[in-house]
């Protein structure tokens, strides 16, 4: 075993320490409503979408409901998500293709769900492993930071992280560490007033710069 072969199975029995079991952060039901929640959470804390999502919901929790709501109506709804002028259009307009194209159901297909207004590739990945259980390694901030600290990928952009932590980790680890990452950079590895000595990961395997 290699010693970035060693680190990487380290981290991954930290994590599985720390967190054996994790929620989804989101609240949701369906696919249709992880769609929308992971939509609203686009430079918001997941704590503020669950406290908008549940109003929303009780008015239009299916595709057909949404589309009953105008997109002024749905902005005022969502308006403490912030970019809901963008973000009520996007759910008003998907809400109508999925009606259109698929049957009103939310497809299990990283390309179609990319195709769909306000949906991203972050958005899609994190859908396809939530929702469907399929293999995806969605990359937030909390991820992108963590993955440059423990030095597994070189920072440049989230595309290149991608790439990297799905070639470092087993497929089959995907979807849970995903979330792990995500607990443990809140928790441990945040963005501001991190203390690299405290970090049971940066401790042992954070870059030096982070030292000085």
């Amino acid at each position: 075993m290699t010693d970035k072969q060693k680190k990487v199975e380290d981290i991954m029995n930290i994590l599985e320490d720390l967190y054996p079991e994790v929620p989804v952060p989101l609240n949701h039901t369906d696919s249709y409503t992880l769609l929308i929640a992971v939509l609203l959470s686009a430079q918001c804390t997941d704590k503020k979408v669950n406290e908008i999502t549940p109003h929303l919901f009780s008015k239009a929790a299916k595709p057909q409901d949404m589309i009953k709501l105008t997109v002024e109506e749905i902005r005022e709804i969502i308006r403490p998500c912030g970019l809901s002028p963008a973000k009520s259009k996007a759910i008003f307009g998907l809400s109508q293709i999925l009606l259109n194209d698929h049957n009103g159901k939310v497809p299990d297909c990283m390309e179609e769900l990319e195709k769909l207004p306000g949906v991203g590739h972050k958005t899609a990945s994190v859908v396809m492993a939530q929702a469907f259980g399929v293999p995806a390694f969605p990359i937030d901030t909390h991820i992108h930071r963590l993955a440059w600290r423990w030095k597994l990928s070189n920072g440049k952009n989230v595309t290149k992280t991608e790439k990297d932590l799905k070639r470092l980790f087993p497929i089959e680890k995907w979807n849970k560490l995903h979330l792990q990452m995500i607990f443990f950079g809140r928790e441990y590895c945040s963005a501001k007033a991190h203390n690299p000595e405290r970090c049971p990961i940066c401790s042992k395997y954070g870059r030096k710069a982070l030292f000085n």
